[in-house]
């Protein structure tokens, strides 16, 4: 008879870009169960909605992640937007869409990077975060920022973006697509990466749906849900969208539909940059939030759906805000994910998931 021990892992693990701590159930080197415990960076940024006016508050929704800072500062306007009946400049949905895929490509390369030094390939770790300053560099060179670009806001876009820098990005992401051909080959051809990942942490379609699994890692078990697939702002104008997905439901197939989805992303900017229309960035909000009115939002971040909503009170302050983001959504399908796994191979199911824990705890 085997005798189950508990192994305690994280918060603190060379893998783990962010504290997660995970109770591993094992028989021998079997894990039967894991048990996640979060709350070690929880910031209550929620609350602040009675201390920041809702104008205020999209730098609050910036902090909550620094990866997905643009994203949630998107997400959060939509939200306001809906609930002011703001109608946005057609000019600005192009632009947070452009600088939204941006974030989805060194989102993912970050993530490439983490999954490349889990293996042992340091120097395939740096070159996916040299690509990824090409991403950052543009970000410094128009908003100033690289991890906080305050380029969104409640009304539309708050920095102009020439049609000649649009192109410059363009030529810019053309050139890092050419370097990332091969280092996309060296994460789906090389035996000792499928070692690590083919068959490991397998999820079928069924379980990811039972899971309400969101983002590349239901999408790689065959479920093709994807928010940018309801043609919000200028996802409505692109000429044709089908998310990525895969049939095989492991961590290869998680590792595939991320990779690809780098190329989806540079084709949208691509697109959206060649057919941008003049006109204004802004339309400013006035006045106050009705009492009682209520609006939801979703947007596809780079990990899958992040959910917005907000009440209003009277005022220019908001009663509530609640953000329910894709990794405390995926946690489920991580725990199915680890049952019958290896203890070898614990770390890399857990980066497949692409953890943000600071999103989750907010």
């Amino acid at each position: 008879m085997s005798k189950r021990t508990i192994i305690p892992f994280g918060p603190q693990h060379p893998v783990l870009p962010e504290p997660v701590h995970l109770d591993l159930v094992l028989e021998d080197e079997l894990v039967v169960d894991a048990i996640p415990r979060i709350g070690f960076v929880h910031r209550g940024l929620e609350k602040l909605v009675e201390k920041r006016d809702y104008t205020q508050f999209v730098y609050i929704t910036e902090r909550i992640c620094g990866i997905c800072s643009f994203g949630h500062s998107y997400g959060y306007s939509e939200c306001i937007e809906q609930l002011m009946q703001i109608e946005v400049p057609p000019r600005a949905q192009y632009l947070r869409v452009i600088f939204h895929e941006l974030s989805r490509i060194h989102s993912h390369l970050l993530w490439l990077g983490l999954m490349a030094d889990a293996f042992g390939y340091e120097a395939l770790f740096m070159h996916c975060w040299r690509l990824r300053e090409t991403v950052l560099d543009i970000f410094e060179r128009i908003t100033g920022g690289r991890v906080i670009f305050s380029a969104c806001n409640v009304g539309g876009f708050k920095r102009e973006v020439s049609n000649n820098q649009l192109a410059g990005i363009v030529t810019e992401l053309e050139k890092l697509q050419q370097e990332y051909k091969t280092i996309s080959k060296a994460f789906l051809e090389d035996s000792s990466v499928k070692n690590r990942m083919v068959g490991i942490g397998y999820i079928s379609k069924k379980d990811a749906t039972m899971h309400s699994m969101v983002g590349p890692f239901a999408r790689a078990s065959g479920l093709a849900i994807d928010e940018r697939l309801d043609k919000v702002g200028a996802y409505g104008e692109l000429s044709s969208f089908v998310p990525v997905t895969s049939e095989d439901g492991d961590c290869y197939a998680r590792c595939a539909v991320r990779i690809e989805e780098v190329n989806q992303s540079i084709a949208i900017i691509k697109e959206l940059s060649g057919k941008i229309p003049d006109g204004e960035i802004m339309n400013k909000p006035k006045g106050k939030i009705d009492k009682g009115a209520l609006a939801m939002t979703t947007l596809e971040q780079p990990r899958g759906q992040a959910f917005y909503y907000a009440k209003g009170n009277g005022t220019k302050f908001l009663e509530r805000m609640r953000v329910r983001t894709p990794t405390s959504q995926n946690l489920s399908g991580l725990v199915a994910a680890l049952q019958g796994c290896e203890f070898a191979d614990v770390p890399v199911i857990i980066l497949t998931i692409d953890p943000c824990i600071s999103c989750t705890e907010r």
